[in-house]
């Protein structure tokens, strides 16, 4: 298997970290994208992928049989099909749940981006306040549940923790100013643990 990544992806991260936690790291190789895609902002279409996938962006997993599977969503789902299915769970209620955390980080990092590319991509004059603090509240929100789940997580690993790991992650990456952690002891508290795994500690953002 062949994986087009960017090293700043925190979707291309909860590919690796579900790679590893499912013990298939070793089986992917890694194609980094252009420095013309990786500067390019949203819209960026890597050249190398769009033979394969027209959206032409990571991550994008290539198989031995030439298929494509695109999105961190169904390229998670696929390698827990191969590693035994860990990480998306089969009880209804479990799954559901892992299901729907994995919106809400995905969620998060939608809205971020959106904020992230309005002030990079827009001259000063040109940026919409509006929009960039619409989707800085939808982080807050979003920040405020896993705050409020955070205590319950306890060991759980799955799709969903994963997600909001690499949501953190991001927020880290290119929102320090945001302090994530403040006032969210106990999600600061569960990231600093489970950045203790291996498979998530050894996959770094950036």
């Amino acid at each position: 298997m062949k994986l087009y990544q960017s090293a700043t992806s925190p979707f291309v991260l909860k590919v690796r970290i579900a790679a590893a936690e499912l013990g298939l790291l070793d089986r992917i190789e890694m194609l980094d994208v252009s420095q013309e895609y990786k500067s390019g902002g949203p819209l960026a279409r890597e050249q190398n992928i769009i033979k394969t996938n027209p959206l032409g962006q990571v991550p994008t997993l290539l198989l031995g049989d030439g298929t494509t599977i695109a999105d961190s969503r169904v390229i998670c789902e696929y390698l827990d099909g191969l590693g035994g299915g860990a990480l998306f769970p089969s009880e209804p209620k479990a799954r559901w749940n892992a299901l729907t955390e994995q919106s809400y980080g995905d969620g998060l990092l939608d809205a971020a981006l959106a904020a992230r590319y309005e002030g990079l991509l827009r001259s000063e004059e040109q940026r919409w306040q509006r929009w960039i603090d619409g989707q800085l509240a939808k982080v807050h929100a979003t920040l405020d549940l896993i705050e409020g789940k955070a205590a319950g997580f306890g060991d759980r690993v799955d799709i969903g923790t994963i997600t909001f790991y690499c949501a953190l992650a991001y927020l880290d990456l290119r929102f320090a100013d945001l302090n994530w952690r403040e006032g969210r002891p106990q999600a600061a508290a569960w990231f600093a643990k489970i950045a203790e795994r291996p498979a998530f500690g050894g996959q770094k953002l950036g």
